[in-house]
């Protein structure tokens, strides 16, 4: 039996405009990210992941990160058996990076150096311009300019006439080290990349009369229980989407990991002294750790609905 709880908080985002958009298609599909930590008890889980996911009739999966524990060693054998795992998606698999996979490897003594770990990361999960899985998305990646040649893991497509990119934002700061030793360059220069991603992004969605626009990314960078040094690693980046966000008018969909709490809500808002949400704006964060569910998201053009967002329950987990 097929286990997806259609959950009292189902977001309906009413948009008179989307339902007459004649060029958007119905399609569904998937999140999920923060998995599997417990080893070697979660592999097991983590194929019930797999087998229910490749029983829906989806599109594609995203996974929005944190492909291990950040007290599982970051060697290449764990990135080895998750990238084995992730081919055997039926349907194409989009990956973006999380914090555990690179930022934390030294968190618990680990003796791998983080930077080294992500050029490692990237070299096995993006050495090509197309999704994971058995089926695959051609992917436009940010790597194409010159300028920002290293940042494969930041790539958008089109489905169903609408624009969907990741962005390579974690948890853990988002890699700010108060301390670092060198000014910081990776986090400067992967945010110089991020900002001018979210500006192609918006940009083309524009161009193309994009529908909606689907963001993916790891950090939690909404959760008010963070202090406001964490907060401040995300400020640049929050802002700009903000601003993107208000602009572009048609529904943005965020969806990110991080905090292993599954949610839908609004956490940005009109400039002012009431406190009033932007309704073109949503955010889901997926599932995670010890809760090894996932998340379906339908587009369904046809109704007064836009983003149908159903907690999508694992048997067995």
């Amino acid at each position: 039996m097929k286990s997806i709880v259609f959950i009292s908080l189902m977001l309906i985002v009413v948009v008179s405009t989307f339902a007459q958009d004649k060029k958007a298609e119905s399609f569904s599909f998937i999140a999920f990210g923060d998995m599997p930590y417990t080893l070697p008890e979660d592999y097991a889980r983590f194929e019930n992941v797999i087998k229910t996911i490749n029983e829906q009739k989806s599109a594609f999966t995203l996974n929005v990160g944190d492909i291990k524990s950040s007290k599982t060693p970051c060697t290449d054998e764990s990135f080895t058996k998750m990238f084995n795992y992730y081919q055997q998606f039926n349907k194409p698999m989009i990956y973006v990076p999380g914090d555990n996979e690179w930022t934390d490897c030294q968190k618990y003594g680990e003796p791998e150096d983080p930077e080294e770990r992500l050029d490692a990361l990237r070299k096995m999960f993006f050495k090509d311009r197309n999704s994971l899985g058995k089926e695959k998305i051609a992917l436009t990646s940010q790597a194409q300019n010159p300028q920002f040649k290293k940042y494969v893991e930041n790539n958008r497509w089109e489905f169903g006439n609408l624009s969907f990119a990741t962005f390579h934002v974690v948890g853990t700061n988002n890699n700010f080290v108060p301390t670092s030793k060198n000014g910081n360059q990776e986090f400067y220069g992967r945010e110089r990349a991020n900002l001018a991603w979210l500006e192609e992004l918006f940009t083309s969605a524009k161009a193309k009369g994009s529908a909606a626009v689907v963001i993916v990314l790891h950090g939690d960078m909404y959760n008010p229980n963070k202090d406001s040094k964490e907060a401040n690693a995300f400020t640049s980046f929050k802002k700009k989407l903000k601003d993107k966000v208000v602009d572009f008018k048609k529904p943005v969909l965020l969806i990110n990991g991080d905090s292993h709490v599954f949610l839908v809500d609004k956490p940005i808002y009109e400039e002012g002294k009431l406190k009033r949400a932007i309704d073109n704006f949503t955010r889901v964060q997926v599932h995670g750790e010890n809760n090894m569910h996932a998340v379906k998201i339908t587009i369904n053009p046809s109704s007064i609905a836009l983003f149908q967002i159903e907690e999508l329950r694992i048997p067995g987990n």
